[in-house]
């Protein structure tokens, strides 16, 4: 019994908690088979790495700050045919991330765009890179707020540290200016240093109307494009279909 409450007190000490719950079953269990001590010993080191490695993951998806958790499995592709399945797919390896590449789903509203730019991110996390979720007016106001606070300098080194940041709805609400030249301060951080997943519902050549300035425009979009896979949506709103079935299912 000795012996049991030191060896719990030094598993707590080293940090081991996955080998505090089970080492005496795996010991039993190895004693019932008369495994090797190394056997032993490999089977808890092993299941100690597996918990610590799953809790890293866990901590990543938290701090990445999604809104909500999809998938790529939960998408409809044939419900969406212009959307290059191979791609997402292709794109699902993460070597995008490890490349520094830029990746920018655009297409009209409820069209798949942010549950796939979700589902990218949330592979990332699982692929061991440091990812956030903001939309762009979010990232904006934060911006803007760490300006007021005199803090604006350590917020975009920590965006910087970031091996992706997924920047949802760019295009949705015209910008500031100094809201225009924040997100270019954002794009050019991360030019070649880190990856973006941008969601838009503008084509290119839109930007402008709602950056207001042509030449910062043109500045954004060739450090956004250099290196950039492309994907369009183009198709009828998910959410819509859904409300329309829901009302024929009522009459």
């Amino acid at each position: 019994m000795a012996h049991d409450a030191l060896i719990q007190h030094h598993l707590k000490r080293l940090r081991l908690p996955a080998i505090a719950r089970h080492y005496r079953k795996l010991a039993q269990e190895a004693g019932e088979r008369n495994s090797p001590y190394d056997d032993y010993l490999l089977g808890l080191l092993e299941m100690e790495v597996a918990q610590r490695e799953e809790r890293t993951q866990e901590r990543r998806v938290s701090q990445a700050r999604f809104p909500y958790q999809r998938t790529l499995d939960q998408f409809d592709f044939s419900a969406m045919p212009s959307v290059n399945k191979g791609k997402v797919l292709d794109l699902a390896k993460g070597e995008y991330v490890t490349q520094k590449e830029n990746v920018v789903l655009m297409g009209n509203m409820g069209t798949g765009k942010t549950h796939t730019a979700i589902a990218l991110g949330l592979l990332a996390c699982r692929q061991g890179k440091r990812v956030r979720f903001v939309t762009a007016t979010g990232l904006i106001n934060e911006l803007v707020e760490a300006q007021e606070q005199h803090t604006l300098g350590k917020r975009l080194s920590q965006l910087q540290k970031l091996d992706l940041l997924i920047l949802d709805e760019v295009g949705f609400i015209p910008f500031t200016p100094d809201g225009a030249r924040f997100l270019f301060q954002v794009c050019t951080d991360r030019y070649l240093r880190g990856s973006l997943i941008v969601t838009t519902n503008l084509e290119f050549g839109r930007w402008g109307e709602v950056l207001g300035d042509e030449r910062l425009t043109g500045a954004l979009l060739d450090r956004l494009t250099h290196r950039c896979h492309v994907l369009e949506f183009n198709g009828d709103s998910f959410r819509f279909k859904e409300s329309l079935r829901r009302q024929k299912a009522t009459v």
